[in-house]
């Protein structure tokens, strides 16, 4: 991994050096832009509309237009701002972990100590594991002044920027206000639906059947050269769903828990039993 920034976890007199790092990266297959009559390949340039020159990224500065007057701001004035020179990610509070909410986590980095002995590092991951707390932090970064949510993930402190209060949407739907009667029956069918679908998370049991697919459509194109027929690849299957509004909820939540529980009769099946799991050992 390849360290993005580098400064000093503060709170109070506590000063823990810390190298940052991308906690996730992206593995779409890359796809760029082609002319679909010739395959030629789709380039966009940065044109100055005064001059008409095209302008190479290093030559461009930022500018903010108001009333008709621009100001134009350099490379030197953004660096020259206090915020932009200060290498320190301030502990502002520390709150009950449960109070962060989960719509304002935006990006995740790992923090490694930076310093010859981790102590204050650990003293910080420990502290945080006992109190069960989590320390909101602010820190900027790339021309930004961020928020963020420091927890531990295992031995590691991680460090989520949080998106700010007015970034939210607030969600305001009539229909939801609308008065709605739910049985007694209904809660008790969809209690049990939830209980026969309920598992514990394994994110590794995932993957991106999009990807997955589009990797299949890439290899299959490159086998068949010009003879290539998607329908040979994944059918002739339209992608539509079936099915469309509910009419009857009790039936469809019926159906839906008897074929859930068939499901897993059928997995369990298939599976050997701990006492021949542990013979075959």
């Amino acid at each position: 991994m390849r360290t993005i920034w580098k400064g000093a976890l503060t709170f109070g007199l506590v000063n823990v050096p810390v190298k940052v790092y991308s906690a996730t990266e992206d593995h779409d297959v890359p796809l760029h832009q082609v002319h679909d009559k010739d395959g030629g390949r789709i380039r966009y340039q940065r044109t100055c509309e005064v001059c008409g020159e095209t302008v190479a990224y290093a030559d461009i500065d930022r500018a903010y237009v108001d009333d008709g007057h621009t100001v134009v701001l350099t490379k030197d004035d953004l660096a020259a701002l206090p915020a932009e020179k200060s290498r320190e990610i301030d502990v502002v509070e520390f709150v009950p972990s449960d109070q962060v909410d989960l719509m304002t986590l935006d990006k995740p980095y790992y923090l490694e100590p930076d310093s010859k002995s981790p102590k204050a590092y650990v003293l910080l991951r420990k502290t945080l594991e006992q109190t069960d707390r989590t320390a909101i932090v602010r820190f900027t970064l790339r021309q930004k002044t961020r928020l963020a949510a420091l927890r531990v993930r295992g031995d590691v402190l991680v460090l989520q920027t949080l998106l700010w209060a007015d970034e939210v949407r607030e969600a305001d739907f009539p229909l939801l206000h609308e008065k709605v009667t739910i049985s007694k029956k209904e809660l008790e069918l969809s209690a049990s639906l939830v209980e026969s679908y309920s598992s514990d998370f394994d994110p590794e049991a995932f993957v991106d059947e999009y990807q997955k697919d589009l990797r299949t459509l890439i290899d299959a194109k490159i086998d068949a050269g010009e003879g290539f027929d998607v329908a040979d690849t994944f059918g002739d299957s339209d992608g539509s769903a079936a099915g469309g509004e509910v009419i009857d909820l009790m039936e469809a939540l019926r159906a839906s828990v008897a074929k859930s529980k068939e499901k897993k009769a059928a997995k369990s099946e298939k599976e050997p039993s701990p006492a021949k799991k542990k013979k075959t050992g």
